[in-house]
């Protein structure tokens, strides 16, 4: 379909009458909601005049999902403080498991129940893991989960220089 001069013209009426793409693409017939968008766009047409009306059988706003969070039982209230409180209060740091052979916690001596937190840089000989305990199925311990798993509000007001788990090796 080639966009003639009187289509165009349509498609700048429609579009100012407030129409979305999609109803500009069914009046006009032969047109898809992604060539309205593009014509639109190349035209560089502002915001329109009038919202767009929305579809009978959408959504509305009593039936939101902010009317069923009102609904929430005081159990599932009851779990999202306790997790709250969990993820705020930061454990105590743990230095990372040495074995009894001396060594460190490497992938070949990593279990489901050790904590699974990289240290270091992977193409050193001194890459390891965490390797302290990890409860309940998790992949990291208290500490390094509460590093992995911060609230994203908890994150931003963190200063990047805390989030460092261990020093910096010294070098030589």
């Amino acid at each position: 379909m080639a966009w003639t001069d009187e289509r165009v013209e349509q498609l700048k009426n429609l579009w100012a009458e407030g129409l979305s793409a999609s109803q500009i693409a069914n009046k006009m017939g032969g047109v898809t909601r992604n060539a309205v968008i593009g014509k639109v766009h190349r035209l560089g047409l502002s915001g329109r005049a009038t919202p767009a009306q929305p579809v009978r059988g959408r959504r509305t706003a009593t039936t939101a999902p902010e009317a069923k969070v009102e609904k929430q039982d005081a159990k599932t209230a009851s779990i999202q403080r306790d997790i709250r409180k969990t993820l705020s209060a930061e454990p105590d740091f743990i230095a990372p498991l040495v074995l009894d052979t001396g060594d460190r916690t490497t992938v070949s001596t990593l279990n489901k129940k050790m904590c699974k937190w990289p240290i270091g840089d992977p193409t050193s000989e001194d890459f390891h893991f965490c390797g302290q305990s990890s409860a309940g199925g998790k992949s990291y311990c208290a500490y390094h989960a509460h590093m992995a798993f911060q609230p994203s509000s908890a994150k931003r007001e963190k200063p990047k220089a805390a989030v460092l788990a261990l020093p910096r090796r010294a070098a030589g």
